[in-house]
């Protein structure tokens, strides 16, 4: 059955990375961007460097979240509650919503090294508060570098999935297996968000002291996939 994969912020850094990776898979890709024609440009070059019979396009942010079956949230956390609350009526009906935002304190002039605290508990909770009923989150993605999704080699990091709803977490582990070298692990409700997201932090603090950009998170002990 065809999807259509909507990215909200798809032209930064992390939206444009899996953007990449999913369209390569196969995925029909939709980038959002506040900005309509910087999305269908970064569309148009992305369809050039993948070739072959991707299909990506570009559209506003409200517009991409109204395509999408699945829609997933790669902008900055300063402005994502906003965001939402303007697309209170945009979503497709029984959307899945992955929420990739974590809330470092970059947001108010902060070191990235530090997190923010999250009335609700965690970017993924305050999502789920956000978005209408129907609209099931999955907090996901938070741990896999920029950086290294931009790069046509596979990753060295476990994804991590939190969610309430097992037809969000499925869909999210299956999106994750689509990128070469990541696995998809389990990981419970979507409570323990608050957790992964904080690892994030952890990571940029690892590739700040060890001048890499490609830290990663596994767990032993569990099966390959």
């Amino acid at each position: 059955m065809s999807r259509i994969i909507s990215i909200l912020g798809g032209t930064g850094p992390e939206g444009s990375g899996l953007a990449f990776r999913w369209a390569s898979a196969g995925e029909h890709i939709v980038i959002g961007s506040r900005d309509a024609q910087r999305a269908a440009e970064a569309a148009k070059q992305l369809q050039t460097r993948i070739g072959g019979n991707a299909i990506v396009e570009g559209m506003d942010n409200a517009d991409a979240a109204a395509k999408g079956d699945i829609v997933v949230l790669t902008v900055p956390f300063a402005g994502l509650a906003a965001l939402l609350k303007s697309l209170k009526t945009a979503w497709k009906p029984g959307a899945i919503v992955i929420d990739t935002t974590v809330p470092l304190a970059t947001t108010v002039g902060g070191p990235p090294t530090r997190m923010l605290g999250v009335w609700q508990g965690s970017a993924a909770q305050q999502t789920q508060e956000l978005v209408p009923a129907g609209i099931s989150v999955a907090a996901a993605f938070q741990n896999l570098g920029a950086e290294i999704l931009a790069k046509d080699e596979p990753v060295d990091c476990d994804v991590l999935i939190c969610s309430d709803d097992e037809k969000a977490k499925q869909a999210a582990s299956e999106l994750a297996g689509k990128i070469p070298g990541a696995r998809p692990l389990n990981g419970g409700k979507l409570e323990n968000a608050r957790i992964v997201e904080s690892l994030t932090s952890l990571l940029i603090g690892l590739n700040i002291r060890y001048k890499v950009h490609s830290a990663g998170i596994r767990f032993t002990g569990l099966p390959a996939k």
